[in-house]
C-alpha cells in the first residue's frame, strides 16, 4: 500500500510535469523583411502564429510575445500586436492566426555576411467552446539574415572633431567648471614657480582626463558585448556610484570652505612629497572632472556619442579619445605655453571669495546628487545617508583641526585613526539599502499635475486619436536636462501654450535604468537624456529636439497646431 501511494504520487507529478507535451500547439513562422538588408539599413521581423483548430489565444503581453538574442551591432523596436476581439471579460481573443511585428535596425559598422537571430516565441492557448486555457509555452526558432555592404564613405572625420569640440565644451558646463576653477587656482599659486612645475601639473591634469574616458569606454564596450543598452551618464543610474559622487562633492565643498585642509604630515619631508603629491592630486583631479562631467551634454558632444555608441570597439575608444582630449585643451595650451599662467590675475582676496562661490556650487549639485538617491533608494534610506555626510563633515572637521603640522604626530594619528573609525562605524550602520528596489515611480517627477507618466500605449492612443504628443526623456542626475526644464518646458507661458494646442505631456524618467524607455531613446538614434519628442497630428514622423532647447524651438513647433477649442 505504501509503495501504491508513491508510484502514484509519481505519476501525477509525471503527468502535470508533461500536461503541454500532449497539449495542441501552434504552427509559429518567423521571417525577415527583407531577407537581405544592408548595414545601416532596416527592415522588419515577423512572427506568424497559425493556431489549431478549436483554440485561440489570448492577448496577454506577458505570455504572448516574442524576444530576440541581443547581437552587437542589432537593435529592435517594440512589437506591433494585431487587432482582436474584445470579450466581456475585459481580454481580447485572436482566432485564425495573428502575426506579430517588430522593426529591425543594423548598424553602418555591422560587416556583411549571413547571420542567425535566435527567436523564443511564446504562446498561451485557450479552447474556443469552454474559454479555459493551457499552460503558457514558447518555442526556439531561428532567422536567416544576410547583411549587404552599406553605403561607401565614412563620416569618422567629422565626428572625430565633434568630438574634440564637445569635450572642449565640457570645460564650459556648471558640472566641470568648479573643478576647472580649483585646477586654475592651482596653477595660479604655481605661477611664481618653475615653468617645469606647471608643464607637469597640467599635462598630469590631462592625463587624469584621458585615463578615465579610456576607462569609460571599456566599460561601455563590456556592456554593449552583453547587448545591454548603455548610454551617457549611465553610471549615475547606479546607487552606489552616486553615494560615493554624493561624499566626493561634500568633501571637496567642505575643503573650499577650510573645514579641514590636506598637509605633509611632517614639515622635513613636505618638499619631497610636495611635487608627487601635486602631480597625484592633478591626475585625481583630472578624474573628478570628468566624473562630474558625464551628466552634462551639449548638441555636438550628442552628435559625437549617438555616432560613437553604434560603432566597434575601437572606433569607440578613438571616440572617448578625442573627447578626452578635447577637455583637456585649455590645460595642454599652459603646458605647451606656461608663460599663459602669469596672464592670469594675481593671487588675492578675490581667489577666497570665488573659491567659496564655487563651494556653494559643489554644495548645490550635492543636493541635486540628493534628489537622484531619493528617487532611487527612497526617503528612509535617504535619511539614513544624510547622517552619513554629517559624520563625514565631523570627521573632517577633527582632520582639520587636528592634523596639522604644529601638533604633536600622536596626537595628529590619533585624530586621524578617530575620524576614520567615526567614518567606517557610521557608514556600516547607515549605508545599508537594496540597489534594486526601485521605491520611487517615475509620478516623482510630475510638475503641476500637467505632466504624465511615460505610457507606450496611452502614447499609441492618443497618436491614433489625433492628438499631438510631447514627451520629456529625462533623468534628475541630467544636468542639461534640468536646464532645459526650468529655463524652458516648465515655465508658465510654454505650459499655457501646451495647454492651447492642446498637447498631452509625458515624462520618462530614466533616472532608474528602464528598459522600455531605454528602447525608445534607441528608436530615436539617441543615446542617452535628454530627448524632447513631439508626435504631430497626420505626421508619420517625430519631431525631435536637439539636447539644449529654447523656447522659440518650442513655439516654432507649437505654431503648427491649431489651437483648442
Amino acid at each position: 500500500m505504501k509503495y501504491f501511494k508513491i508510484s502514484s504520487l509519481v505519476l501525477i507529478i509525471i503527468y502535470f510535469a508533461n500536461l503541454n507535451a500532449f497539449a495542441p500547439q501552434p504552427i509559429i513562422e518567423a521571417n525577415i523583411y527583407p531577407p537581405e538588408i544592408e548595414a545601416g539599413g532596416s527592415g522588419r521581423v515577423e512572427v506568424r502564429y497559425i493556431y489549431p483548430e478549436g483554440m485561440h489565444q489570448i492577448l496577454q503581453e506577458e505570455y504572448f510575445f516574442f524576444e530576440i538574442k541581443p547581437k552587437a551591432g542589432f537593435s529592435f523596436g517594440e512589437i506591433d500586436y494585431p487587432e482582436g476581439e474584445l470579450w466581456d471579460d475585459g481580454f481580447i481573443h485572436l482566432f485564425g492566426e495573428s502575426i506579430l511585428k517588430r522593426s529591425i535596425n543594423i548598424s553602418s559598422t555591422v560587416d556583411p555576411g549571413e547571420y542567425k537571430l535566435s527567436v523564443i516565441a511564446a504562446y498561451q492557448l485557450c479552447y474556443d467552446e469552454t474559454g479555459t486555457c493551457i499552460m503558457p509555452d514558447e518555442q526556439d526558432l531561428i532567422l536567416d539574415l544576410k547583411v549587404l555592404p552599406g553605403e561607401t564613405g565614412s563620416p569618422l572625420l567629422l565626428y572625430l572633431i565633434f568630438a574634440l569640440l564637445g569635450g572642449f565644451i565640457l570645460n564650459l558646463t556648471p558640472c566641470v567648471l568648479p573643478v576647472l576653477s580649483l585646477r586654475a587656482f592651482s596653477l595660479i599659486n604655481q605661477s611664481q614657480s618653475d615653468r617645469k612645475k606647471i608643464t607637469m601639473n597640467s599635462l598630469v591634469y590631462c592625463l587624469g582626463i584621458l585615463f578615465s574616458f579610456l576607462i569609460l569606454a571599456v566599460i561601455i564596450i563590456a556592456l554593449k558585448t552583453t547587448g545591454q543598452m548603455v548610454g551617457w551618464g549611465f553610471q549615475f543610474q547606479n546607487p552606489t556610484f552616486v553615494i560615493v559622487m554624493t561624499s566626493i562633492l561634500f568633501v571637496f565643498a567642505l575643503s573650499l570652505f577650510d573645514v579641514f585642509t590636506i598637509v605633509a604630515p611632517d614639515p622635513s619631508v613636505a618638499g619631497k612629497l610636495s611635487n608627487k603629491g601635486g602631480l597625484t592630486g592633478a591626475f585625481f583631479m583630472g578624474i573628478f572632472a570628468v566624473l562630474l562631467g558625464t551628466p552634462c551634454t551639449a548638441p555636438i558632444l550628442g552628435a559625437a556619442l549617438t555616432f560613437a555608441f553604434a560603432q566597434k570597439p575601437l572606433t569607440i575608444l578613438l571616440m572617448f579619445i578625442f573627447i578626452g582630449i578635447g577637455m583637456g585643451i585649455p590645460f595642454i595650451v599652459i603646458a605647451i605655453k606656461p608663460n599663459f599662467v602669469k596672464k592670469l590675475p594675481k593671487p588675492g582676496e578675490w581667489m577666497n571669495v570665488l573659491k567659496e562661490l564655487m563651494g556653494f556650487l559643489l554644495l548645490f549639485w550635492a543636493i541635486k546628487m540628493l534628489e537622484v538617491l531619493h528617487h532611487q533608494i527612497g526617503g528612509r534610506e535617504l535619511l539614513s545617508f544624510l547622517f552619513f555626510l554629517l559624520a563625514l563633515g565631523i570627521s573632517f572637521r577633527i582632520i582639520g583641526r587636528y592634523v596639522r603640522p604644529d601638533v604633536k604626530p600622536l596626537k595628529k594619528w590619533i585624530a586621524f585613526v578617530f575620524a576614520l573609525l567615526i567614518i567606517i562605524n557610521v557608514g556600516i550602520s547607515t549605508l545599508s539599502f537594496d540597489e534594486n528596489s526601485n521605491i520611487i515611480d517615475n509620478d516623482s517627477y510630475h510638475v503641476d499635475g500637467n505632466w504624465q507618466v511615460f505610457d507606450p500605449d496611452k502614447i499609441e492612443e492618443l497618436r491614433e486619436e489625433g492628438v499631438p504628443v510631447f514627451i520629456d526623456f529625462t533623468a534628475k542626475w541630467c544636468t542639461t536636462c534640468y536646464t532645459n526644464e526650468i529655463t524652458v518646458l516648465f515655465t508658465d507661458d510654454i505650459q499655457e501654450a501646451f495647454q492651447e494646442k492642446g498637447v498631452e505631456l509625458f515624462i520618462a524618467d530614466f533616472t532608474s535604468y528602464d528598459e522600455t524607455i531605454a528602447q525608445w531613446i534607441q528608436k530615436y538614434n539617441r543615446v542617452g537624456v535628454p530627448v524632447y519628442v513631439f508626435y504631430l497630428p497626420d505626421e508619420d514622423e517625430p519631431i525631435i529636439l536637439p539636447e539644449i532647447i529654447t523656447k522659440r524651438m518650442v513655439f516654432n513647433v507649437l505654431d503648427r497646431l491649431e489651437d483648442v477649442e
